[in-house]
């Protein structure tokens, strides 16, 4: 397999595509005027976004890059607030069965994208009030 291929219906393809843009580092391979297509080599991934009226009731729960080196959790953040995002970080964060360094941002329709480092297999999740982990109850 050369690709991972997920498509993202969005509500505004200007707004998604300058996000994305910023989001990879890259610029689309096409673009129409309902469609943009991202692909990027490291990690192998086809993304497109999809132009729809609506964007409720998704069933994504969020995306996520694993980085190779805890270092490159922080050079994404700087990388991606120098581009004007918010970045909400979670540090020694215990989530989905992972002790993990993370942060977090957000595209136009509120589509959650994770940069996480994995440092440690705890033996259980953390209980659902304790923070906003993906895998809590």
């Amino acid at each position: 397999m050369k690709y991972v291929h997920v498509g993202v219906n969005v509500t505004n393809l200007e707004k998604s595509v300058i996000f994305y843009e910023k989001l990879f580092g890259v610029k689309p391979v096409k673009v129409k005027v309902d469609y943009a297509k991202f692909l990027l080599n490291q990690p192998g991934l086809n993304f497109t976004l999809n132009v729809r009226d609506e964007v409720n009731g998704n069933q994504i729960n969020h995306f996520g890059f694993q980085v190779e080196a805890a270092s490159e959790i922080h050079e994404h953040k700087v990388r991606l607030e120098k581009e004007g995002f918010f970045a909400r970080e979670e540090m020694d964060t215990n989530c989905c069965y992972a002790l993990q360094d993370k942060f977090w941002v957000t595209d136009p329709d509120g589509n959650e994208w994770e940069f996480f480092y994995p440092k440690g297999n705890p033996s259980a999740l953390p209980s659902a009030d304790s923070n906003g982990c993906a895998c809590s109850s």
